[in-house]
């Protein structure tokens, strides 16, 4: 459970700080719909990653600030503190947890790779999809930080 959450949480972290300097403060306010604001997508995806982790290492979710960069902060050294031998036996642990107004008890699996993961990647996706529907250019790589294109690629 660690090799599942921990790194991939921490890599995506630097990733949405990338993306969060790149796209600058104003930048932040942006939305599609009445969703969220990009700012406040990656905020909750900033905490859904210690939602995730910690219950799995047997830790109490910290109280995490409200500002992002600071609520991105807490995020990444809390994660950057979590020892592997945190997660013997979570394979085995039942979660028990709220998603929105429902009371859930999911087995560790489902909790990472049916709730946790999913949520994560759709509130950092919504984040980022806000920001580029407001004309900040980014591209897959930002998101990623794998993929690179050429700057004159185009998709057509």
């Amino acid at each position: 459970m660690y090799h599942a959450t921990v790194p991939v949480f921490r890599h995506y972290l630097a990733q949405m700080g990338g993306i969060v300097d790149k796209a600058g403060r104003a930048a932040m306010t942006a939305q599609i719909g009445d969703s969220f604001t990009a700012s406040q997508h990656f905020a909750t995806a900033a905490g859904f990653t210690l939602r995730i982790a910690c219950p799995l290492a047997g830790r109490p979710v910290p109280d995490l600030p409200t500002a992002l960069a600071p609520r991105m902060a807490v995020a990444r050294a809390t994660l950057g503190a979590m020892k592997l031998a945190e997660f013997d036996g979570a394979a085995d642990r039942i979660i028990s947890h709220r998603a929105g107004f429902t009371d859930l008890e999911q087995p560790a699996h489902d909790f990472v790779f049916l709730y946790g993961l999913p949520n994560f990647f759709f509130h950092m996706t919504m984040g980022y999809a806000s920001l580029r529907a407001s004309g900040v250019l980014l591209g897959k790589g930002d998101f990623d930080g794998f993929h690179a294109y050429p700057d004159d690629f185009r998709f057509d």
